[in-house]
């Protein structure tokens, strides 16, 4: 996510380097603003700046060090039609360090999730369908992300039980029809198509646009949890954002907007796709409590209990 953290915090290593940027880059690169995220963790740094290039200027982000993925992805998905920002430079050295940069686009409005609309959900949705189709054109070559289900129920529970987490008996009953039932269900989820690449991270603060316009097309930044998996994971990841609103998620329906968005495009969709987003919703609302530092907010938490008591009726594992 591309934001300015409320208090900047210039980078002394990545001021040191701008000589070498702007050598690199044959002086297109000035003016570098550089700040710190509250989620930026060692020695990333993310700075503001302009690019001219015969005479034109524009805004622009620069990025350092990126991972190996995100580098590589976005290099990749430079093509028309591409919902990725347009890369201006790149790297894999600077001045010497083995050190991963680019320049990309700045985009001029977003992230979508400062200002909430019903349409960013069918828009967010159909720049992720749009991105899968686009990445076709590169092999799958990787198995698919393989979770360790049962140790995060573990944990979960154990939250649960140590957090004294609101409606505690409700948990520990809806936890154990679950652990009963797990093998089975991982069976299935195991047993999923993985033939896509996903962007992985589909967030609203990852979703930007060039224009202000309510129809405007999405671009999806922060390619670095790109992955080989099933379209599900993006849309319950997308869907899952809003277990906290009930009022937004009854009037958006992230997951068969994110079908439906697909089958515009062509690509496939089983029709018995509901299975496996349930299992899906199931396996994410369990564990959520293993993970209280980033979705303990007690609203979220309770959606998450009814959201897997609703996927345990649907599937029928009461």
């Amino acid at each position: 996510m591309i934001e300015s953290a409320t208090s900047s915090i210039p980078s002394s290593l990545a001021s040191s380097l701008e000589p070498a940027l702007r050598k690199q880059t044959n002086n297109r690169i000035d003016k570098i603003h550089w700040f710190r995220t509250d989620w930026q963790r060692g020695g990333a740094a993310t700075g503001f700046a302009t690019w001219t290039d015969n005479g034109v200027s524009l805004e622009v982000v620069l990025k350092l060090p990126v991972n190996q993925c995100e580098l590589q992805w976005t290099r990749k998905m430079q093509m028309p039609e591409s919902v990725v920002p347009t890369l201006f430079a790149s790297g894999e050295q600077l001045n010497g360090y083995d050190l991963t940069w680019m320049i990309i686009e700045r985009f001029p409005i977003g992230p979508l999730g400062k200002h909430w609309e019903n349409s960013n959900i069918e828009r967010i949705a159909n720049a992720a369908a749009q991105f899968t189709l686009s990445a076709s054109k590169f092999e799958v070559d990787q198995t698919g992300r393989r979770e360790d289900w049962s140790s995060l129920l573990t944990l979960a529970k154990k939250s649960v039980k140590e957090n004294h987490i609101a409606n505690e008996s409700s948990w520990k009953k809806s936890h154990s029809l679950l652990t009963k039932k797990l093998d089975s269900l991982l069976e299935i989820w195991r047993g999923r198509r993985i033939d896509q690449w996903l962007h992985g991270d589909l967030h609203f603060a990852n979703a930007m646009c060039r224009d202000n316009t309510p129809s405007a097309k999405v671009s999806l930044i922060d390619l670095a949890e790109v992955h080989a998996g099933h379209w599900i994971e993006d849309a319950v990841y997308l869907e899952r954002q809003l277990w906290g609103h009930k009022s937004r998620l009854k009037s958006t329906k992230p997951v068969p907007t994110m079908a439906t968005a697909r089958k515009k495009l062509g690509m496939r969709v089983d029709d018995d796709y509901n299975n496996l987003v349930d299992v899906r919703r199931l396996l994410l609302a369990a564990t959520a409590p293993a993970f209280m530092q980033s979705e303990g907010d007690p609203r979220y938490l309770a959606s998450c209990l009814l959201q897997m008591q609703n996927a345990l009726d649907r599937l029928h594992l009461k």
